[in-house]
């Protein structure tokens, strides 16, 4: 498999996705044949070759379906096939583009994506170089316009208030930056949940903004780690 340099390490609390839903789909015609690129998230291997499978269902008469996927935080899952083109020629230039995807300048970090490239031949052979070009800009082109989100490993944190003073300070958490992980309603108090970076500083910082925010009337209560979405800004 292809090695990255820009690549997350083992142990990654952080990557680039796509952003939850039913996937993406993008087309290109070259040389009169069309370049089906759909895009999907996709969190194991089943569920990667569970997309192709439907995918060969729906596309029954298209003479390719060449896949690439990446999984993992650290990119740790790595596939391609090229499924009856020339060796190298689809497979491997889609995960490299996968792989190369820049999601800001100089990091290429995305991962829990799959890439399926339905073709259905126009009749005119591109050679082994067209089909190289051809498979990789599909996958290209269909990530320059995909919808990403930033996946982080982060500590979520209880914070219960009164029912009257949640919604005020829901307002001051967003507006000073800070994620916001759902909240949950007891008899006597909203417990908003905020979701921080898992290092001692971002959690002291948080408590003593809350503090602020709140004249002293609310406090953090750090809880598990998850992973969660996050805008990219």
């Amino acid at each position: 498999m292809p090695d990255d340099a820009d690549s997350p390490g083992r142990g990654a609390t952080a990557y680039t996705t796509l952003a939850a839903g039913d996937g993406f789909r993008h087309e290109l015609e070259i040389k009169r044949s069309r370049f089906i690129t759909v895009l999907r998230r996709t969190g194991d291997e089943e569920s990667a070759r569970a997309l192709l499978r439907s995918l060969r269902r729906e596309f029954h008469e298209a003479r390719h379906h060449c896949s690439a996927f990446v999984l993992g935080p650290d990119r740790s899952v790595q596939r391609s096939s090229d499924d009856g083109e020339p060796s190298g020629t689809a497979g491997l230039p889609m995960l490299e583009a996968l792989l190369k995807r820049e999601t800001v300048p100089g990091t290429a970090d995305l991962s829990d994506v799959t890439a399926v490239v339905v073709r259905y031949f126009g009749g005119i052979l591109l050679g082994a170089g067209g089909l190289v070009r051809a498979y990789s800009e599909s996958v290209s082109s269909a990530l320059a316009l995909a919808p990403l989100v930033r996946r982080q490993r982060l500590r979520l944190c209880d914070v219960p208030v009164p029912h009257a003073a949640a919604g005020r300070l829901e307002n001051d958490l967003r507006a000073a930056g800070y994620v916001m992980a759902g909240a949950r309603y007891d008899a006597q108090t909203t417990v908003l949940r905020l979701a921080l970076p898992d290092e001692p500083s971002s959690l002291a910082q948080a408590a003593d903004r809350l503090a602020a925010l709140s004249a002293g009337n609310a406090a953090l209560v750090p809880g598990e780690t998850e992973w969660i979405d996050v805008a990219i800004s």
